[in-house]
């Protein structure tokens, strides 16, 4: 292949091994990656078609060996548990950190119109999803903080609530507890396969709605939830 052709196709690696998108949309998004740098000439739209459904099948029949639960599913798990907590946790939240605390505050805003207030947020980007897919030393860094903190204090306290609910997903974690380091997930394989029937990993509506559900749960009925779990606890034992 030629250096242009190569460039193209570790971005067809990278779309497709992501799933966040459709197939057509990769084809649709490397056609005009292919215009954008003017190697329409050397990079034909037929080359670029066979090599997206090149990678596909590849991906699709890596799937059959991929150990269960995948570190995808693990993390997916996670996240949803941070939210439980109020704590924004984001899928591929843009392309670098910058645009992560950008789609956090887009999200912590919608919140705040339904009166709901987070307790911290975590993410990782697009460049950090990169490094998951490496097929030679995968990882991901995952950020956090909170929304107009400056505390450094809190935000260990951010990190290390993130870090239990990873650890407890059994993930390994290496972290140095410190606020302006960002966590990282050693060895974390992205493994998943875009599927229009499934969850969309970018929706949290669900996760609002969770949230939401929480807040308004009387606090007297929670409380009588755990005395009831403490009683029952007892009688066990």
């Amino acid at each position: 292949m030629t250096e242009d052709e190569i460039y193209i196709q570790e971005s067809i690696f990278n779309q497709v091994r992501m799933g966040f998108i459709s197939i057509s949309e990769v084809k649709e998004n490397i056609i005009e990656e292919v215009e954008d740098n003017g190697f329409e000439n050397e990079i034909s739209e037929n080359w670029i078609l066979k090599a997206v459904d090149s990678e596909y099948k590849k991906l699709i029949s890596e799937r059959s060996k991929w150990k269960k639960p995948t570190d995808t599913e693990k993390l997916i798990q996670a996240f949803d548990q941070l939210w439980k907590t109020n704590i924004i946790a984001l899928h591929n939240a843009g392309y670098t950190t910058s645009d992560g605390e950008y789609e956090v505050i887009e999200i912590d805003n919608q919140l705040r119109e339904n009166q709901l207030f987070s307790n911290g947020y975590c993410f990782y980007h697009e460049q950090d999803l990169a490094r998951a897919i490496d097929p030679d030393e995968p990882s991901l860094y995952i950020a956090f903080q909170k929304v107009d903190n400056s505390d450094n204090e809190v935000t260990l306290e951010i990190g290390r609530r993130v870090v239990k609910v990873l650890i407890d997903n059994g993930f390994e974690v290496d972290w140095n507890e410190d606020a302006n380091s960002k966590i990282l997930i050693p060895n974390f394989k992205w493994q998943h396969i875009y599927d229009e029937d499934k969850r969309y990993l970018q929706d949290y509506d669900e996760n609002i709605e969770s949230m939401s559900q929480e807040a308004k749960q009387p606090k007297n009925q929670k409380n009588n939830t755990g005395n009831l779990w403490s009683k029952l606890k007892n009688l066990w034992s």
